[in-house]
């Protein structure tokens, strides 16, 4: 774009003695970032009207915050993300859309390809910054030509594997990867009626391909983004499908090219990549539009777009950057710009966000094993109609307003009679000094718990679609308990994961309570030498961050690159995949938990132990008792007062482990392995925000809980009773 459109935009601008601050969020880092603070740097010596403040948040949270700040008045006033969210965010009035302050002919300078897929239902929300799309990486020196078509890339790849390499990466488990092939074959995302189109032979062709490739072991099992780099990296595989962000992580020893992806043999069809189109969007409030859109104009105009192809290795949009022989020679950047014209853009519509679940779980069940094509096709659509529950009927909400006044009007009358009573007795003084001791407490509690208590049950009652609310009374708790669009015991409904969550946790408290238990009475044997080193030992595993731990053991239970198959085929023995089966996956989720939770159990034991009388043994010796009768007479009945409210404790905080769950097993396979809390979190952030159906479930589970703890304290109050 030339300096004079950008002048236009600042000619809009009023006449203000101070500079015009404009708040920009991104989730830049590393050389990209370095980039943008070039950028930034070149507008404001170039000018004075305008300061742009940039504050970079963490990739994995921006869309949140963005959905959580902007319709409440608050977050940036222009931010950076991807297109595809585009569709929601202007139906929930987050966006300001940007026709009329576009300076004619503006547009002309971005890549055709790179302005569509910003508008949404006729107009434009957004200003292209750059594309990402997936393409061919190859080693030189295993591939030294890459392949055109399907067939010849198939051919290459099985000569290359076996022995550790393989001759084709990716990530096969993700949609977003296996896009090129969905289309490629032919596959469409949706029917005209809105409906999934799995169905459709395309689609089928590409799960029964990748599965081929699979069954063949030219494709490794279990792949993640940094396993396909540690292969890539090592020599051990020949052509690896990524995007530009993977260039700035490949070892400075490989000898590497990329290369548009091939033509589909039976198709004639190139293999089409999803086009991520990343742009520039000015916040609905933003405080200043016109300096906003002037802001935004700078960051996307040709500049920018120099600093940020050359510094930060950006496929930029604007077209004349693409003249400069530094962004032009370079051949990763050129092979983005080539693949462009071969991309499908990703649907903008918030219908999209539904897509990925169901079309993950008829992958993984393809490349399991688990499914035909054409039944796995099946079960992403069953997933996909599930997903999308039909928004529950609107419910008037004055009997639930009368219902909430009567208790609160309760209340205050029980209020207004405590403090009566308070008055007659002449205790007024005395009562006034106690609320004074237990105010910050009592204020803290009621900010910090009752508030966000009462917010989250309010929320069960309503439907959240696309930014909009609707209240609709109990409907969602009616949907959850009568588990609608799928059977009461198969994955996603409340039963099957509370029935889940009991197995889990009852398993889980076992073994902490084993484990923990026998280590105490191990470490408090007087004859023991260096003690202290076990014990600090023993108490690392608590003291390590839990996700750390998870991610850990995860790798630990890969199919193929895992430590315990390879103990176990070091043994002879078949090595196991762990996340294909429910008891395997579940398997190792307990054992993870387990390896966090018995430290607590331990160092709970080892304190109890210590405070055990010694003669009580001694009498016990004299009287001629065993190990294993001075342990079920003296040890453990000792041991329950406090070894009771450790295990009720214990037991809350594993019913609402969700680290461990998501991060080691993530729910496989097809969600079997989630607990209630994990499927709450799936409602809520992962099925296109249905805020109030996971709010209900997270009454539900305070239900529950709440019943637990009504049984936990007549057992903590018979444990204290024997103690006395």
């Amino acid at each position: 774009m030339k300096r004079w459109l950008l002048a236009l935009c600042f000619l809009a601008l009023p006449a203000q003695a101070a500079p015009v601050t404009v708040t920009l969020w991104h989730s830049y880092r590393g050389a990209e970032e370095q980039a943008l603070d070039q950028s930034l740097a070149t507008f404001h010596e170039s000018q004075s009207a305008i300061r742009i403040d940039a504050l970079a948040i963490p990739n994995d949270v921006l869309a949140s915050k963005l959905t959580t700040a902007l319709p409440r008045g608050h977050g940036p006033d222009i931010f950076v993300f991807a297109h595809e969210r585009i569709g929601g965010w202007a139906k929930a009035g987050m966006l300001r859309p940007l026709d009329a302050h576009l300076v004619p002919g503006q547009l002309n300078g971005y890549l055709t390809e790179t302005v569509e897929p910003l508008r949404y239902e006729g107009q434009l929300w957004g200003l292209p910054l750059s594309f990402k799309s997936l393409a061919l990486f190859y080693n030189k020196a295993l591939v030294p030509v890459p392949p055109k078509t399907s067939d010849e890339m198939v051919a290459v790849a099985r000569a290359l594997s076996g022995n550790g390499r393989f001759g084709l990466a990716w990530e096969t488990g993700n949609f977003y990867c296996h896009a090129p092939w969905f289309f490629g074959f032919g596959g469409k995302l949706f029917h005209e009626d809105g409906r999934l189109a799995f169905d459709s032979p395309g689609a089928i062709d590409s799960f029964a391909f990748v599965g081929g490739l699979r069954r063949e072991g030219v494709l490794p099992e279990e792949v993640s983004g940094a396993l396909v780099l540690s292969l890539f990296n090592q020599g051990n595989a020949g052509m690896v499908i990524s995007g530009p962000w993977f260039t700035g992580d490949i070892a400075k020893e490989i000898d590497f090219g990329v290369a548009p992806l091939p033509i589909v043999s039976s198709t004639g069809k190139p293999a089409t990549p999803f086009l991520t189109d990343e742009g520039v969007m000015v916040s609905a409030l933003a405080k200043d539009p016109a300096a906003a859109f002037a802001a935004a104009s700078f960051l996307a105009g040709d500049e920018s777009a120099r600093i940020r192809g050359t510094v930060g290795r950006q496929a930029v949009a604007a077209k004349s950057a693409w003249d400069d022989p530094a962004l032009s020679g370079d051949p990763a950047l050129a092979a983005f710009r080539e693949q462009l014209a071969t991309t499908t853009p990703m649907d903008n519509r918030p219908q999209m966000r539904n897509v990925w679940e169901p079309a993950q779980l008829a992958l993984r069940k393809v490349l399991r094993g688990d499914a035909t094509a054409e039944g796995a096709a099946i079960a992403g659509l069953r997933r996909f109609n599930a997903i999308t529950r039909p928004t529950p009927p609107r419910s008037s909400p004055a009997a639930y307003l009368a219902l909430g006044a009567a208790a609160a009007l309760g209340a205050l009358a029980l209020f207004v009679r405590s403090l009566s009573r308070t008055a007659k007795a002449g205790r007024v003084r005395e009562a006034a000094a106690g609320w004074a001791w237990v105010a910050p407490a009592a204020v803290a509690t009621g900010v910090l718990i009752l508030v966000p208590f009462a917010v989250g049950l309010t929320l069960s009652l309503f439907d959240h679609r696309e930014g909009t609310w609707t209240f609709v009374g109990l409907a969602n708790f009616r949907d959850i308990l009568a588990s609608r669009s799928f059977g009461p015991m198969e994955p996603l409904s409340f039963y099957y994961a509370f029935f889940v969550t009991v197995l889990w946790t009852a398993a889980n408290l076992s073994l902490h309570v084993a484990f923990g238990l026998t280590l105490a009475l191990l470490l408090n044997r007087p004859t023991l030498r260096l003690k202290g080193i076990y014990r600090v030992l023993l108490i690392i595993p608590w003291a390590v961050p839990n996700y750390i731990t998870a991610l850990l053991w995860k790798g630990l239970f890969h199919k193929q690159f895992g430590a315990i198959n390879g103990i176990l085929e070091s043994l002879g023995i078949e090595g196991v995949a762990w996340f294909s089966s429910f008891w395997t996956a579940f398997f190792a989720n307990v054992c993870t938990n387990a390896w966090l939770g018995f430290p607590f159990m331990m160092v709970v034991c080892l304190g109890a132990l210590q405070s055990i009388p010694r003669d009580l043994y001694e009498a016990a010796d004299v009287d001629g008792a065993g190990h294993w009768q001075k342990f079920r007479h003296v040890t453990l009945p000792l041991l329950m007062p406090a070894l009771i409210p450790a295990v009720l404790l214990g037991t809350v905080w594993t019913f609402n482990q969700f680290n461990i769950v998501y991060l080691v097993s993530g729910g496989e396979p097809d969600n079997s392995t989630d607990i209630l809390i994990s499927e709450a979190y799936r409602w809520a952030f992962a099925r296109q925000d249905q805020y109030g159906y996971a709010a209900a479930y997270a009454a539900l589970i305070f239900v529950l809980l709440l019943g637990w703890s009504a049984i936990s304290s007549r057992i903590a109050r018979s444990a204290e009773a024997l103690r006395s």
